[in-house]
């Protein structure tokens, strides 16, 4: 009899239990979710008990073959539903997957603190596995330990309640963050609207007429709200927009919106994250975080940032003077407040470099900047990338595939546009990791997803995307990279799978850089109306004004950061986190916002998405990328493209590498050293 878990044949029962290819996005229902659950959760918990019994052998691969097969089928499709919740979120949707996660949860929990799987495992001799499978052995044994593998009685139980209380609070914050934004709607007047361009009236107008409203709908959606801020020079509908955005669900949101204040799921996460802790043997969060990542310590984080803010801080405050010192000069502004400031940076950067957004956005019409893309993409790393079909979740998301020589290495999904009911901001998820399956034999190609929120296409014209939509692009693509090129055979470490979380920024922050190259950039812009390549004079203005604001730039995300860790290592001040909040902008920042703005209450990174005492993973990444980056700017072709063999000697020791050995070692394997500092410093013209 075959020990793995049982292929659903009834595809067309349930389309969550189809595992033969692709997710079938299309035909998934809310009313699919609870049985599909239930029933792979039932094969796992099968499959666990199989594997914990005395007489089961303690090997790899057999462990492989019946518990990874079953919980990987759970893990793709729990994604497909986790997925969906986040980019069509329907109110039947949102039950469902409400309903499910607490059962999720607790099978995870479980297996995860199994003292019976932890000893299989630690049972499996090291000697019989390959590098990639010891790799993943390691980091299973200090999973089960921080999964509480380790604990007994009354104390496991706790851990387990903790698991599903956070598990349902992530979740919480997340739908009232979404809800206070798609809660708010302001129509404007066109007095009001002086100074917005053309295109974003335009998109506010089709939106009130599909509501059958007079006026310009505005939203807090980013493609609405921040052009406003940017270019309207109505100063009271600026003042109104960042009140309602800066609030959004806090114990300052007006009228309808005050329902969705998440200062209380704040504390209580911060309560329990420090109690599982304790559980843990750790003195706080932090420490529990730092476990599995590069950095060794919190203190050797919170020494970083500071590390990093003095230096910045002499660029921030001159940027923050000539802020004032232009508001005061050219727009008679004494005194410009926290919602001016977008208005007035906007302005100065016109004026000192002679162009604005709005007119480089005209030279990046989405489907130019993607050919651009795929360009670089397969230049660089020798691959293929061709349109591909697949079940997709909304007309808007396009399906692709890359190929190294007419051989398959991945697949990619792209969902490029804001709408309502889709979560913000800009991620990257796995759909499957590459695998050499141990119950078929056959080799499984990793698949992502690239999600994105720029604004769709007004007036019959394709969507036109700021520099700022590019970079974002381009980043999100490097992860989708890390995951689709990777060489390695084994689930856990394959692809960004394993990657320390404060490294796994580095594939997408490298690809930011191509953004600035002029090789790489001629070749991705044509005017909308009339097709014409970006000119170079603007380019050399807009790469004068590429570390326009650096300095301020940076400190907003130390200010993030530190503000993450200190929160998360000084558990006494987690019933106060707005009061931590502002100590931090007295020691780093160098604009201190309105005493009503809540940027907590919305930061759902660090509470819904992850980075819980790892925000700064981003800056520590990005010493590492723009370290990386530096070797393709000493070896460049004599035309300052990019050489190939570099990119080669990239893609091997870093993306195929995946999570298969530290991040430290395939950095050193590419750049021959450890990392430094200079090259951030220098790219961010504060060296």
């Amino acid at each position: 009899m075959s020990q793995s878990a049982p292929r659903v044949t009834e595809s067309h029962a349930n389309p969550l239990l189809d595992f033969t290819d692709l997710p079938l996005f299309d035909q998934i229902r809310p009313e699919h979710v609870a049985p599909a659950i239930d029933q792979l959760l039932a094969q796992s918990q099968s499959a666990l008990d199989k594997v914990v019994a005395p007489d089961f052998p303690a090997d790899w691969k057999t462990i492989a073959q019946t518990l990874d097969v079953a919980t990987e089928q759970l893990g793709r499709a729990w994604g497909a539903v986790s997925h969906l919740n986040a980019v069509a979120d329907t109110p039947e949707l949102r039950a469902a997957y409400n309903a499910a996660l607490p059962k999720v949860t607790e099978f995870y929990t479980n297996l995860g603190s199994d003292e019976r799987v932890y000893a299989k495992y630690k049972a499996v001799d090291p000697a019989t596995l390959n590098d990639e499978q010891r790799r993943a052995q390691h980091n299973a044994l200090r999973g089960f330990v921080l999964g509480g593998a380790e604990l007994q009685g009354a104390a496991k139980e706790r851990f387990a309640a903790i698991q599903a209380r956070m598990a349902e609070l992530g979740q919480k914050f997340s739908e009232n963050a979404l809800d206070a934004t798609d809660s708010f709607a302001y129509f404007a007047t066109e007095d009001e609207l002086a100074g917005v361009p053309d295109d974003i009236k335009a998109a506010a107008r089709e939106a009130a007429e599909a509501g059958g409203q007079p006026g310009y709908k505005l939203t807090l959606k980013l493609p609405s709200y921040l052009p406003v801020m940017q270019f309207g020079s109505h100063a009271p509908l600026r003042e109104r927009l960042y009140r309602a955005y800066v609030t959004r669900a806090s114990d300052q949101s007006e009228g309808e919106a005050a329902k969705f204040d998440n200062t209380a799921i704040i504390r209580e996460l911060l309560a329990l994250r420090q109690e599982e802790a304790q559980l843990l043997g750790y003195a706080n969060f932090g420490e529990v975080s730092l476990v599995p990542k590069m950095a060794e310590s919190p203190q050797q984080v919170v020494d970083f940032l500071r590390t990093l803010a003095d230096k910045a801080k002499p660029f921030a405050e001159r940027d923050l003077n000539d802020l004032r010192a232009y508001a005061a000069d050219k727009l008679q502004m004494a005194d410009p407040q926290a919602w001016d400031l977008a208005y007035v940076s906007e302005h100065l950067k016109e004026a000192r470099y002679a162009f604005s957004e709005q007119e480089v956005k005209q030279y990046f019409p989405a489907p130019k900047v993607l050919a651009g893309l795929f360009k670089i993409v397969e230049t660089l790393f020798e691959v293929q990338i061709r349109e591909d079909s697949a079940p997709v979740w909304h007309p808007s998301v396009k399906f692709y595939r890359i190929e190294r020589n007419g051989q398959l290495l991945g697949q990619f999904y792209l969902d490029p546009s804001a709408r309502a009911g889709k979560r913000g901001g800009a991620w990257m998820d796995d759909v499957r990791a590459r695998w050499l399956r141990p119950d078929t034999g056959k080799l499984q190609t990793p698949v992502a997803q690239l999600v994105c929120n720029f604004a769709t296409g007004v007036n019959g014209k394709p969507p036109l995307l700021t520099h700022d939509d590019v970079t974002t692009l381009f980043h999100e693509f490097g992860h989708g990279l890390h995951h689709m090129l990777t060489q390695v055979d084994e689930h856990d470490v394959s692809g960004i799978s394993g990657v320390e979380w404060d490294a796994v920024e580095l594939p997408s922050q490298f690809m930011e850089n191509f953004c600035w190259e002029w090789d790489v950039l001629r070749h991705m812009t044509a005017h909308v109306d009339t097709g014409e390549p970006l000119p170079r004079a603007l380019f050399d203005k807009m790469t004068a004004a590429k570390n326009y604001q650096a300095g301020m730039q940076t400190l907003r995300q130390i200010e993030f950061s530190l503000f993450d860790m200190l929160l998360h290592t000084q558990p006494a001040r987690a019933a106060d986190f707005q009061s931590l909040l502002e100590e931090v902008r007295r020691e780093v920042a160098v604009i201190h916002p309105p005493v009503f703005n809540r940027m907590a209450n919305t930061f759902s990174h660090i509470f819904a998405g992850g980075y819980a005492a790892g925000y700064y993973s981003y800056k520590w990444a990005e010493v590492l990328s723009a370290d990386a980056y530096a070797a393709f700017e000493e070896t460049a072709n004599a035309d300052g493209s990019p050489n190939v063999e570099t990119g080669r000697k990239y893609r091997q020791a870093i993306l195929e590498a995946g999570g298969s050995r530290p991040a430290m070692e395939s950095f050193k394997a590419f750049r021959g050293r450890e990392p430094s500092l200079d090259a951030l410093l220098r790219h961010q013209g504060m060296a």
